[in-house]
């Protein structure tokens, strides 16, 4: 079921993703926080929502009374970018994957957990953050019904936050390490997972765009005569991002002047 989204003409929707906000380390997480606020301080002026699709955080975990410390200029700016009427959608990631309520009862966005489909502006789109979509990537498949298994999450639940945040965090390095610039290598469309799902999913539905993250890449390629693929990039390197204006979509990259 398409969630349909009333246009505001003359306004425009950002898409952006895979900020890893903690990682590599504080001081490179810093910059990286305060550069995304001053693209979000810019696109204020003519944004009716914001589409975050996936991995803000290099890792997150809602505890019931705690939250992983920091992040506060970033979630300050999400929320006097809600409270002036934006709205808020955001997407988990394989590195976020354990949100809860707290960015919606704290900002008002809507959490998705998994790929969803809208309609802006007679426009059909089809979102998600892409891990575990397409063939391939069995072992992350099988990881992730591990970590999304309820008894798992309530478990590690019961670990004091500073062991559970800490032992997070050291798994997480070591993903990024085996994985390495990988994530940024294009490896053509009839290897790269996420493209070949697109394809597929575009026989069974009808989508103007097939809007993913997590290859930290920025690409936008048609995928058959009606239908584009765009992959968000990242801010770890690319500062990219798309942005619809009610007609078409654009796929750029932030360079402040």
């Amino acid at each position: 079921m398409s969630d349909y989204m009333e246009w505001v003409p003359g306004k425009k929707i950002y898409f952006l993703s895979d900020f890893h906000l903690g990682a590599p380390n504080q001081a490179q997480s810093h910059l990286r926080e305060k550069r995304l606020v001053r693209f979000l301080q810019n696109a204020k002026k003519d944004a009716s929502a914001i589409f975050i699709v996936g991995d803000i955080f290099d890792f997150w975990f809602e505890y019931k009374t705690v939250v992983p410390k920091g992040f506060v200029r970033l979630l300050g700016c999400l929320a006097e970018l809600s409270d002036a009427g934006i709205e808020l959608h955001i997407f988990t990631g394989n590195h976020d994957l354990w949100m809860k309520d707290y960015l919606t009862e704290e900002l008002n966005a809507k959490i998705y957990f998994e790929p969803a489909e809208f309609t802006l502006a007679s426009k059909k789109f089809f979102i998600g953050h892409g891990d575990g979509l397409g063939p391939g990537d069995q072992g992350y498949k099988f990881m992730k019904k591990i970590f999304t298994n309820p008894l798992c999450k309530w478990l590690f639940g019961w670990l004091h936050p500073d062991l559970g945040i800490q032992l997070a965090n050291y798994f997480s390095s070591k993903s990024r390490a085996k994985t390495g610039t990988s994530d940024e290598v294009f490896m053509g469309e009839d290897k790269e997972w996420l493209i070949i799902y697109s394809k597929q999913k575009a026989k069974e539905m009808n989508a103007d765009y097939f809007i993913f993250g997590h290859r930290h890449y920025a690409l936008d390629i048609a995928i058959n005569e009606t239908s584009r693929y765009i992959n968000l990039g990242d801010w770890l390197r690319s500062n990219s991002y798309a942005v619809f204006d009610g007609q078409d979509m654009q796929l750029l990259h932030w360079k402040e002047d």
